[in-house]
């Protein structure tokens, strides 16, 4: 008998259908034995445990745990502790290393370069793929009860670092990535590997571990398949896959939405949500210390928040910080997503909607192809009405506690530019009012890249930090306006960043997760681990501004 299993629990009122994902693994997800562990400072990072293999059954490690906290009257040291973990677990590797048959050396589109610097980055870019492919060992299928990590039936490119598994947004630029490079088989097999898990669970978890059960990340499934029918026009393999791409994005409508008033108009629209009120045991300790002012209700309400920030992908930022009068802070324990609706969330979603529809009509689906138009216009609306402001020419995350928008800088505002979440005959409007607001906010001062936000809070999420997804978001969003004074943006982020991609790596022979906006080059800082080298969304945008640049 396995000692955890997922439970979903559906609550249904008349409105809509709420569901829960919970693991409930009395080691890797909640309990006394991984409150012990996480409390007793072992390791420097509370990941660390919650990826170790588990010697014994559940069963046993239970038992053994149990017998430990008997002898020691429910207070053991530290060194009882490490002695506990040492004979009960190990840092077996779930993932063993794993050549791709499509890689190549020397990937066709890449050697169409003519500047030499860059074609040799650009090599020894595509050469990183093969120290971050991997595939899951036969002991996670035959021991999955003993494993946090999710098997998964395909091969994998991780991000790299502490990042032992596969994330969901990050994968998309990874797909960008391995698209460029001619890997079109890995990209399908990591979109099998997603489809799995749809099947399995109902969504796309955080991550391929088991205590990332409660939440998912950004919603880029549709765009991933975007990306891999741009480049081999497989319509088999969207026919074979488009329920699942259907369920997903049913999951985030039937959990993730609320209703928005706005001068007496309602719309629909989604918001990060977690409904989980534990820590989160990838970070245990960092969460009890953040929510330790708290008590009862309150406290519940701050391990939710930290876990919504976490589903959001910006874990954490300013963004997501609010004071008693709505204001943007710099404290952690501020942390209140209940109360904002994200424009990027709900961007990726209308993108995703459109994608789908796109995808039925191809196939002659008619009705659902209009079913999700209808959708994708719905949420435009919403974007349109509720996000956009005229005056600042941008979009911004909308606060219902107070019926305002959160008017600080965030890459994130311009997310409908990436998505094309607007009807038309606006994209040339929205395209010079965001020239000018980005103009207005000296975003072009940062050779580095563009800034996560203009405030130093100490979050990683936020100045000086330059995320390389973001790079692209808007990169991307720019050129999608077609006006050529968005292209010539565009090519301008572009080229900064990859310039200090190529900088940070004659530095260091690393590439980063995040890098410094100050600083080209030097790599980024801040949260709650050091900073982190592969890496896979930064391979994927880095080749990514080499094909728009050079090719």
């Amino acid at each position: 008998m396995k000692s955890f299993i997922v439970f979903i629990i559906v609550l249904i009122d008349s409105n809509n259908a709420q569901v829960i994902d919970l693991c409930d693994s009395k080691i890797y997800c909640e309990g006394p034995l991984l409150h012990t562990v996480q409390l007793a400072n072992i390791f420097n990072d509370s990941k660390t445990f919650v990826d170790l293999y588990q010697i014994n059954s559940p069963s046993v490690t239970i038992k053994n745990f149990e017998a430990l906290m008997k002898e020691t009257n429910n207070h053991p040291s530290s060194l009882e502790v490490k002695t506990f973990i040492h004979k009960n677990f190990e840092s077996e590797s779930e993932l063993v290393p794993w050549t791709p048959t499509d890689y190549t050396d020397n990937p066709q589109l890449l050697t169409k370069i003519k500047n030499t610097t860059v074609a040799d980055f650009a090599r020894k870019l595509n050469k990183i793929w093969l120290t971050l492919a991997r595939k899951v060992n036969s002991s996670v299928s035959k021991f999955p009860d003993r494993h946090s990590f999710i098997y998964l039936p395909e091969g994998v490119v991780i991000p790299g670092g502490r990042f032992k598994e596969v994330y969901y947004w990050d994968t998309y630029w990874i797909i960008k990535g391995l698209l460029i490079s001619g890997m079109e088989n890995t990209a399908r097999g990591m979109l099998n590997n997603f489809v799995s898990l749809i099947r399995r669970y109902g969504f796309i978890p955080n991550g391929s571990r088991v205590y990332y059960l409660n939440r998912s990340q950004p919603p880029l499934l549709s765009a991933m398949v975007g990306l891999y029918f741009e480049y081999t026009r497989d319509i088999n393999w969207v026919k074979k896959n488009i329920d699942a791409l259907e369920k997903e994005l049913l999951w985030w409508l039937e959990n993730r939405t609320i209703t928005v008033i706005k001068q007496g108009l309602v719309y629909r629209l989604a918001q990060y949500s977690v409904k989980s009120g534990t820590p989160r045991p990838e970070s245990y300790r960092e969460d009890i210390e953040t929510c330790s002012a708290f008590k009862n209700e309150e406290k519940i309400k701050c391990y939710k928040n930290l876990k919504s920030g976490a589903e959001s992908g910006w874990d954490f930022s300013s963004r997501w910080l609010v004071g008693s009068d709505g204001s943007i802070t710099s404290n952690l324990a501020d942390i209140d997503l209940t109360r904002i609706v994200p424009v990027d969330l709900n961007a990726f979603l209308c993108g995703g909607f459109g994608q789908i529809s796109r995808f039925y009509s191809m196939l002659g689906k008619v009705g659902r192809s209009i079913k999700w138009r209808k959708m994708e216009n719905i949420w435009m609306e919403g974007i349109k009405q509720v996000f956009y402001d005229f005056k600042d020419g941008t979009w911004y995350d909308w606060d219902i506690s107070v019926g305002q928008p959160r008017r600080g800088f965030f890459p994130s505002n311009l997310s409908p530019l990436f998505t094309e979440s607007y009807q038309p005959f606006m994209k040339k409007y929205y395209g010079y009012r965001a020239i000018e607001y980005l103009n207005k906010n000296n975003i072009d001062s940062f050779k580095g890249g563009i800034p996560t936000s203009l405030l130093q809070s100490g979050q990683q999420w936020d100045l000086p930090n330059a995320w390389p997804p973001l790079q692209d978001i808007i990169v991307t969003g720019l050129l999608n306006t077609k006006i050529p004074a968005g292209i010539e943006k565009a090519k301008q982020y572009a080229r900064y960043s990859l310039n200090a991609f190529i900088i940070g790596f004659r530095n260091a022979s690393e590439m980063f997760e995040k890098y410094d906006a100050f600083v080209s080059g030097q790599y980024g800082g801040g949260g709650e681990y050091t900073v982190q080298t592969g890496f896979g969304w930064t391979n994927g945008a880095a080749l990514s501004f080499i094909k728009l640049l050079y090719l």
